[in-house]
């Protein structure tokens, strides 16, 4: 196939733009700050009184985000199925598009007499994130040839990183210039859902539509999906290298996501961050994110994605050591700088490697859905993993705990090398 024109790839790209400013500014940034305010000892001493029990604030936070991601996980493959019989993957996409911008700008009206709604809204934004992302990342393969998909998937995140870089200088202006820094945060909660919905406007218009399989059966289309990802399985038990790939992603990505997600939680417990030191710090991790995709893509041109993996799960596992010691600003900052790196260069490659070691199909959605529904129970092991260690030890612990994750997906990746190297590919 050839690649699609560069009016169809940006298009594509620009839904990165667009919905990564939630994903970066709010899920990782303000929200997290917002709510350790919010939520903190000073409100609620005693912990938050949740289904008859007591949390710790971001313990709590940690399980409902994990709730969330475990609903995308069980909704993933009947929506897929749905798209890939209707062809109508961009109506699906639009609508989780709608959903999370919707429950993200809602968050404006979360204080400490409605936790409930700040903490719902949290998630239905996730489910809105990461749902639309299965059918963002399965035009992939529809729009770039295997050549050129290391260098769109990397474009995509670039846009992403970029735009979030913006939301949050606006969103820091904002915090510096208000005396109410709480109504500050809550008014970038809503400029975020405004900017999400507006510019996926342009994604909208210029991606394709998909063509539709007929194939699949009317009448169990809502199960089907299941039987699908059943499908894609035995497809996948077939191809050894596809196969320990996706076993090394699911390992990997249960450290990745997990750190992406709690990495300014521990700022603020740990080295007691104010909120504009945090917002800087996300700001450089984006910014370096930026480079790191482009380098990451670029290295594996030269060395290959599945070497280039293992490089950047090292440093990971570097990560994870540093911040169990961590104890100064300064060496939080320099940290920060590396996440950025090793963040935007493995999220782009493992993305950009899956659509090139995944067969010739069109069920790009349902192969998607496949790898979207790994990574989605990955990241639910995670955070359960990390919300429950720091609730019966500490933060420090759980980011540690991590540590074992890398080293699983470090090993399954040297398995999946030495595999490629006996086929010869």
């Amino acid at each position: 196939m050839q690649t699609a024109s560069k009016k169809v790839v940006n298009g594509w790209a620009m839904y990165d733009w667009a919905n990564s400013v939630y994903n970066l500014v709010i899920t990782t940034t303000f929200f997290p700050a917002y709510y350790a305010a919010v939520t903190g000892l000073k409100n609620f001493p005693d912990g938050i009184s949740f289904l008859g029990r007591r949390f710790v604030n971001t313990e709590l936070k940690d399980y409902v985000l994990a709730f969330g991601f475990l609903i995308i996980a069980l909704l993933s493959p009947v929506l897929s199925s749905i798209a890939d019989y209707k062809g109508n993957k961009k109506n699906f996409m639009r609508f989780f598009c709608y959903l999370g911008a919707a429950s993200c700008s809602i968050m404006f009206f979360f204080d400490i007499d409605h936790v409930t709604l700040g903490l719902l809204c949290f998630m239905f934004a996730g489910i809105g994130f990461y749902g639309s992302q299965v059918f963002y990342n399965s035009y992939l393969p529809e729009i770039a040839a295997e050549s050129d998909r290391d260098r769109i998937s990397a474009k995509g995140y670039s846009f992403g990183y970029i735009g979030s870089v913006l939301m949050q200088l606006v969103g820091f202006a904002l915090v510096m210039l208000m005396s109410d820094k709480g109504l500050a945060l809550r008014i970038t909660f809503l400029l975020v859902g405004i900017w999400w919905v507006g510019f996926a406007q342009i994604t909208f218009t210029r991606l394709p539509i998909s063509p539709k399989n007929e194939r699949k059966a009317k009448k169990h289309v809502l199960v089907n999906g299941f039987h699908e990802l059943q499908a894609v399985w035995q497809q996948v038990k077939k191809m050894p290298v596809l196969k320990r790939y996706l076993t090394a992603f699911f390992f990997y990505s249960m450290g990745v996501q997990t750190v992406m997600l709690v990495a300014i939680d521990f700022g603020i417990k740990e080295l007691k961050l104010p909120d504009d030191r945090l917002i800087i710090t996300a700001v450089i991790i984006q910014l370096v994110a930026i480079a790191g995709a482009i380098a990451m893509s670029r290295l594996s041109a030269i060395y290959g994605n599945i070497r280039v993996l293992i490089f950047t799960v090292l440093l990971w596992i570097g990560v994870c050591i540093t911040g169990y010691y961590i104890s100064t600003e300064v060496h939080f900052y320099i940290l920060a700088s590396l996440v950025g790196m090793v963040m935007g260069g493995i999220q782009s490659l493992s993305r950009s490697t899956y659509s090139k070691l995944m067969p010739e199909t069109r069920d790009t959605a349902s192969f998607f859905s496949f790898y979207d529904v790994t990574e989605k129970f990955a990241i639910v092991i995670g955070l359960f993993t990390f919300g429950f260690i720091e609730g019966i030890s500490s933060i420090r612990q759980s980011i540690l705990s991590l540590v074992v994750f890398f080293i699983l997906g470090l090993l399954f990746l040297l398995i999946t090398s030495s595999t490629q190297k006996r086929q010869g590919s």
